[in-house]
């Protein structure tokens, strides 16, 4: 068994594209090396890659494919050989098999008889299928946006493609990607090393070669690296630690190739702006971490994760510059926000007329008006149902909630839009509900982010998703494939995810059709909807795919209850009583089925002498329904579902003694009757059918 590695040196590659793309390239090349029967599946496959460069490395990798032994059917015995001689049809299929005519067999099979041959074929060395297939795989990378780099050649690729390793232990594998051959030498850092290459012994000295050229080719390595130097950078002020982001430490993770860190100080005067400006300025624009007190409150510090090695003082240079960048980011923000309190968003509406929304819908001050009527309809709604909230405040807030788009400091620092909204209501004194629900009208961003705590923002939030997701519609922009360029599948994510998540008693209809103009078609909207519960209840809280169809066949339109319908039905599938009366109601539908196609009435089971065991069916389901209706009003779905499952012994009885579809037209309509109100009176919690049982 051999150690196959591969590694791809590139220019450097954007942070946010290289862990998608080394994992891809991993499974590629497992995926290439099992199908050609060179790896074991046990065989371990390690990934690894750096701004400039993604590697493969593949323990236990056969030298080459072994020998198999192929039955080959020809043409039919006795179109083969006549009289016991072979015919021209036995010489060509001979000829084409490499066997002599002598080594031809007779197959029996179930259609006769027929001429077959045993062939042995020799398996290919490893080299020989790498250099055939593998670049094939290396160049079929998903990347969101790719590049052309040489004239002529048909080839894209994230960046071009500047060396190549390829080696089966010691020995080079001679293949080619984008007109690079492969050898056994890497490079190191840009800086730290140099241009002299990185010469590879043999493929599992890789990662011993890369770092002793200062690079740390494992990602888990590099990243546990960052967060060490982050501790030891912020015991250098007493009291402080820096403040854990996840998000940022992949990114720089995905920077370096040597990370080391510096502690950076920035004037406390800064401190006076609102830490969301300090912090966007500081991880978005300049992927600094921020430093915090004991208290969780912002430090005068900042921590810059580098991608290099420098001595004493080289660090302070780097630190001063640093600081300095920082520092003219902070008076940036700080001009803004002084300049913008010039103008109070109440003053600002207007202005929202010379801001598109989309130009064939309108602007910003349009899309205002239609979210107010969204948000009074769902006021209204929430109203009615008892949940306290302050409508007017509300109202003000939608009106405001997108003025901070005409602001200097959103059109500094776009990342900050709602969040500039709700901090300058606040500092102008326009009431704390409404300063917080323009704050949260854009959480959550993501299916894990929290949603928003205050109703009225919680409603701000629903009226704007619902009123661009029906507008796009009303104009035909909805999402197609993996093309969604208004992000409606997010705004609608964050629609389910917010009556999820939150207590407000509205369903996606009252959503839908808060939204309803006469160019938007409700239904298309709605279904649209339904398609991102089921999303969310499969992806996103986990549900088995036959537990999210038999939930949303039965009801796609109040999300928690369907959340509550799914986690019941999860916990009682594993009874099998359950299992049984689950197959019972498959076995229902298909007959059901079957009687419609062929023409079969329904009729009803009153009135006709039915079998023993019909008989009880009928009684029992008769009794049972009123308590399961009843469970069901109390959202007691569990107990529901238990009362159900007792139904099995006369379900098994009925089906066991009783033929369903008699010849005796009135028998069979009463029986087809009895297994239709069965079917309709017990599957309003779920379509049982669609469970999928051993």
């Amino acid at each position: 068994m051999s150690d196959f590695l591969i590694e791809i040196g590139l220019e450097e590659v954007p942070a946010r594209m290289i862990a998608g793309a080394e994992a891809e390239l991993g499974r590629r090349v497992h995926d290439l090396l099992s199908r050609e029967r060179l790896l074991e599946d046990a065989s371990p496959v390690k990934t690894y890659s750096t701004p400039r460069r993604l590697a493969v490395l593949v323990e236990g990798v056969r030298a080459a494919q072994a020998d198999v032994e192929e039955k080959l059917t020809g043409p039919s015995w006795k179109v083969a050989f006549k009289d016991g001689a072979p015919t021209a049809a036995a010489e060509a299929f001979a000829k084409k098999a490499g066997v002599a005519v002598d080594a031809l067999e007779k197959v029996t099979t179930p259609k006769g008889e027929y001429v077959g041959a045993t062939v042995k074929r020799a398996g290919k060395a490893a080299p020989e299928i790498l250099v055939a297939d593998l670049p094939k795989e290396a160049l079929s990378i998903y990347w969101a946006k790719n590049m052309y780099w040489r004239a002529g050649k048909p080839e894209r690729f994230v960046r071009p493609v500047r060396w190549v390793v390829a080696m089966l232990d010691s020995a080079v594998v001679p293949l080619e990607i984008a007109g690079i051959e492969a050898a056994n030498a890497s490079r190191g850092h840009r800086i730290l090393h140099g241009d002299a290459p990185v010469v590879i012994g043999s493929a599992k000295e890789y990662v011993e070669a890369l770092r002793g050229a200062s690079v740390i080719v494992d990602v888990a390595e590099r990243r546990q690296a960052i967060r060490k130097a982050l501790d030891k950078a912020t015991r250098a002020v007493a009291g402080t630690r820096w403040r854990e982001d996840e998000g940022l430490v992949e990114t720089v993770t995905h920077l370096t190739e040597w990370p080391s860190v510096i502690l950076g100080d920035f004037e406390p005067e800064y401190l006076a702006l609102p830490e969301e400006v300090l912090v966007t300025v500081m991880r978005d624009h300049q992927k600094y971490f921020a430093v915090e007190d004991a208290n969780g409150k912002l430090a005068p510090h900042f921590l810059a994760v580098l991608n290099t090695k420098a001595d004493d003082e080289g660090q302070a240079i780097i630190r001063h510059g640093n600081a300095r960048v920082l520092r003219a980011r902070f008076k940036d923000a700080r001009f803004f926000w002084d300049f913008d309190q010039k103008v109070p968003l109440p003053e600002r509406v207007e202005s929202l007329k010379n801001v598109t929304f989309q130009k064939e819908l309108g602007s910003y001050h349009w899309k205002t008006e239609e979210n107010l009527e969204s948000a009074e309809f769902l006021s209204e709604m929430a109203a009615k149902a008892g949940v306290k909230h302050d409508s007017e405040a509300l109202k003000m807030a939608v009106r405001l909630a997108k003025t901070d788009l005409t602001t200097e400091l959103v059109k500094e620092f776009t990342e900050l839009q709602g969040i500039v909204g709700g901090l300058y209501a606040r500092a102008q004194g326009l009431g704390e509900r409404e300063a917080l629900a323009i704050y949260e009208q854009y959480t959550p961003a993501s299916t894990e982010d929290d949603v928003p705590v205050s109703v009225e923002g919680q409603l701000l939030g629903l009226a704007d998703r619902i009123q661009t997701i029906a507008a796009m519609f009303g104009i035909g922009l909805q999402p197609t494939g993996s093309k969604d360029p208004f992000a409606l599948r997010r705004a609608a994510n964050a629609i389910v995810k917010i009556l999820a998540e939150s207590d407000l008693p509205l369903k996606l209809s009252d959503i839908a059709h808060s939204a309803l103009t006469d160019d938007v078609n409700e239904r298309e909207v709605l279904a649209f909807l339904r398609e991102r519960l089921h999303f969310y209840l499969k992806d996103v809280r986990g549900f088995a795919y036959d537990v999210v169809n038999a939930v949303l066949a039965a009801d796609a339109d109040d999300v928690r209850d369907a959340i509550a319908r799914a986690e019941a039905l999860t916990t009682a599938r594993a009874s099998a009583d359950f299992q049984a009366v689950s197959a019972a109601f498959k076995r229902i539908n298909n007959i059901l089925r079957q009687a419609a196609d062929k023409g079969f009435a329904v009729g009803s089971p009153l009135g006709v002498t039915l079998a023993p065991e019909a008989a009880r069916l009928h009684g029992e389901a008769a009794a049972l329904a009123p308590e399961v209706a009843k469970l069901r009003q109390e959202r007691a779905y569990g107990e529901a579902l238990a009362k159900i499952a007792t139904l099995r012994p006369v379900v098994d009885a009925f089906f066991d003694k009783v033929m369903v579809l008699d010849p005796d037209a009135a028998v069979r309509g009463a029986h087809l009757g009895l297994i239709d109100g069965v079917l309709n009176g017990f599957s309003g919690i779920a379509d049982f059918s669609e469970i999928v049982t051993a």
